[in-house]
């Protein structure tokens, strides 16, 4: 890792360019930010009623809300958009107001996912219960068998569960186990803030279009629904094919706690990359499909991984490690269906 973080520092250094966003990466946001105020607009407007002009604005904004989630909060919330702490902090919370929770998403994500990756048991992003089962440690049950096929519906139910429950039982966890104690946040504080925050969400999204909208209140929550099914389904369809793949590894830990291997190892053992020569793809989801990149610098802005694939490649292969890489998306997804097959039948 020593090697590589050396060379990484070279490849900045040399061309004297920053490890954050850069103009192409702010004018993206303005961009993404755009693409879903614009459909908000036309439809809090009360000028649409055409019931299929106004889903066709709910699918707009799901994909643009799914775009903003990837390129803008992801990175901020690793404090990889601006050296500005401020900045950071102000894009990350808008998981907030995208249905989410900025403080759970930060402990989910950078603690738990980031330190333990695939690791059953601590890896949250592994965990979906009973329902499926995405590690060879996790008990399998008779119905697992056919999870290669139900579970893209459960991936559009995910930011769903965000909106309802999991926020709160995620927070009662994190308090009653300690983390958020150790992030320096009061659990009355950070109770608080998700109550206001998932009120105002609800708020703008769901009962002003209520008001404005000439259409029966119930169609409004359908698509409101759609909404959320369609950004839920992108959302994990991308994260799941960056581990959930029969080419990643599942370590546990031994009795004392400890992994095999070193932390820079571990994320190349469990993480894949896809779609490497897509730019519409790595524009859209952040520079995601470099997830191997991602694992191993988070602090650095996405819009740098494509250059420095080729670094983190060559290194590994210098040091016989792994690089895992699906060639296209579509090929990842085809990996991950065959993967969830698998899983579902193995025990």
């Amino acid at each position: 890792m020593a090697e590589l973080r050396q060379k990484v520092n070279n490849y900045f250094q040399e061309r004297n360019i920053s490890r954050f966003a850069n103009r192409k990466m702010v004018i993206k946001t303005v961009a993404l930010f755009t693409f879903f105020a614009v459909p908000y607009g036309i439809l809090v407007s009360g000028q649409v009623s055409h019931p299929w002009l106004i889903i066709t604005l709910w699918v707009l904004m799901g994909i643009a809300t799914a775009g903003i989630g990837f390129s803008v909060m992801h990175d901020a919330n690793h404090g990889a958009y601006s050296r500005n702490k401020t900045v950071n902090t102000i894009l990350g919370y808008v998981m907030n107001l995208i249905g989410g929770n900025a403080l759970n998403w930060r402990i989910q994500h950078n603690v738990l996912h980031h330190s333990f990756t695939n690791v059953s048991g601590m890896d949250e992003d592994i965990d979906a219960g009973k329902i499926l089962r995405f590690s060879p440690h996790q008990e399998r049950y008779w119905f697992h068998r056919f999870q290669h096929i139900y579970a893209w519906f459960f991936y559009g139910l995910m930011t769903i569960m965000w909106i309802t429950t999991k926020d709160i039982r995620q927070l009662i966890r994190y308090h009653e186990n300690g983390m958020l104690a150790a992030q320096g946040v009061s659990f009355i504080r950070a109770m608080s803030e998700l109550i206001i925050t998932k009120v105002v969400y609800y708020g703008y999204l769901l009962v002003i279009p209520m008001i404005m909208l000439d259409i029966p209140w119930y169609l409004t929550l359908a698509f409101f629904l759609i909404f959320h099914f369609i950004l839920g389904f992108i959302t994990a369809s991308v994260f799941q094919t960056a581990h959930v793949m029969d080419e990643a590894a599942y370590p546990m830990p031994d009795g004392e706690g400890n992994l095999e291997n070193s932390w820079a190892v571990h994320q190349l053992l469990t993480t894949a990359n896809f779609a490497p020569k897509s730019r519409i793809m790595s524009w859209y989801i952040g520079g995601l499909n470099f997830q191997i990149e991602h694992h191993l610098f988070p602090n650095i802005c996405h819009v740098h991984y494509p250059n420095l694939s080729q670094i983190v490649r060559e290194t590994a292969e210098k040091f016989g490690l792994p690089y895992h890489v699906q060639p296209t998306f579509l090929g990842a997804l085809n990996n991950h269906a065959k993967m969830l097959r698998h899983l579902g039948r193995m025990d």
